[in-house]
């Protein structure tokens, strides 16, 4: 991955915020104000500041940003911000962090007009109006928390780089995987997934970007297999799934690999071959010309013809979060265009109780002049 200087990430991180306290201006907001514990995660945190979780961040009108971190030292040594105020101050009390910070920093706001989370609860939010009665509070589903979202959706240059990088190792262990199928140290779906797990690490990622998915073929019928993975073999005969990510710097992949063992029956074969041509077709579409809804209508084209239909949508963006906007469906007419700076999923997938399951999933940049598959999935064939 390009090497980044300290002050080059602080210029990427204030560019964010200064997006966000320009819609502020432009809608006569004072300040907007993020929440991310157990009750509800908000990437918004991470990636207006870096600190991965459990802050109130509050931006002004003028982009000064107030982080209240409950673990200052993680803040202080990664996080960036204006100023830091240690939660534990207020006995991690959002409410009262909100209302002590606000006015402290006032001048800041220009005006009393605040911006709450739109995922509060309806209690919570009285809770907050009873507190902040000098405030004029915001909460609704088209204000700035949904400004930042749509911002999200078009990765910049760092966040790209760190997608890629995620890619990069899941595509080291894909391989490692194929090799491990075919000496035979891979024998169980605990097997796959366990090895995942290291080398994740090994590779500098942090953690899984949810949990994986590991299905022989007597589970793969599953669009997500419960439980996850069990002590069942894997691969065996017939197709079995593999749907896993890694995160690197808080950005995840996302990609599915179908093992094809043989011998397979001829409708074994018809499913991965149908898998295969819906994600060699649906790519074509993965260009600024077309609206996801079209990429999604292709697919159930190609299945609708062999008198199959797949049962999920054809994609989603990744992020800071496994499912981000948009999602590629055909569950409603949608007009949103793929936009250079997307990072979109294709993952066609067909499953028969009798027969299997068969998924193919990447993840596609969307640039300039078409797209760049930055992850390699594949389907893997085993003869013997």
């Amino acid at each position: 991955m390009k090497k980044y200087t300290k002050e080059q990430i602080e210029t990427i991180f204030k560019s964010r915020r200064n997006r966000l306290a320009a819609w502020l201006k432009k809608n006569n907001t004072g300040a907007c104000v993020f929440i991310d514990n157990e009750e509800h995660r908000d990437p918004s945190v991470p990636y207006y500041t870096n600190h991965p979780n459990d802050a109130v961040l509050i931006i002004f009108k003028d982009g000064y940003t107030v982080l209240i971190p409950w673990d200052e030292n993680i803040a202080n040594m990664q996080g960036h911000f204006d100023k830091l105020v240690p939660y534990t101050r207020y006995k991690n009390n959002s409410i009262d962090a909100t209302k002590a910070v606000l006015n402290l920093c006032q001048s800041h706001a220009e005006n009393n007009k605040v911006e709450l989370p739109e995922y509060l609860t309806y209690p919570q939010y009285l809770r907050f109006i009873d507190a902040l009665s000098n405030y004029d509070c915001r909460c609704r589903e088209d204000g700035a928390h949904n400004f930042t979202v749509e911002c999200r959706m078009i990765k910049d240059e760092y966040e790209i780089e760190c997608s890629k990088e995620a890619a990069r190792v899941g595509d080291i262990i894909i391989d490692e995987i194929d090799v491990e199928i075919r000496d035979g140290r891979i024998k169980t779906e605990t097997d796959v997934a366990l090895l995942i797990e290291r080398m994740l690490r090994e590779n500098g990622c942090q953690r899984t970007g949810f949990d994986t998915l590991a299905a022989g073929p007597s589970r793969s019928f599953a669009i997500h297999a419960f439980p996850g993975y069990t002590d069942a073999a894997w691969p065996a005969q017939g197709l079995s799934i593999l749907d896993f990510g890694v995160v690197y710097n808080g950005y995840t992949s996302d990609t599915t690999v179908t093992v094809a063992k043989g011998p397979l029956t001829s409708e074994q074969e018809k499913l991965v071959d149908l898998v295969q041509k819906a994600y060699d077709e649906c790519l074509k579409l993965y260009t600024k010309e077309n609206t996801v809804y079209e990429a999604a209508k292709k697919a159930d084209a190609v299945f609708a013809a062999a008198k199959r239909k797949m049962p999920h949508g054809l994609g989603h963006a990744t992020g800071l979060e496994i499912h981000e906007q948009p999602f590629i469906s055909t569950r409603k007419v949608s007009e949103q265009k793929f936009k250079p700076g997307m990072i979109v999923t294709l993952e066609p997938g067909l499953y028969d109780k009798d027969l299997g399951g068969v998924r193919l999933e990447n993840d596609v940049l969307i640039t300039e002049d078409g797209n760049e598959v930055i992850s390699h999935s594949r389907i893997i064939r085993i003869d013997f």
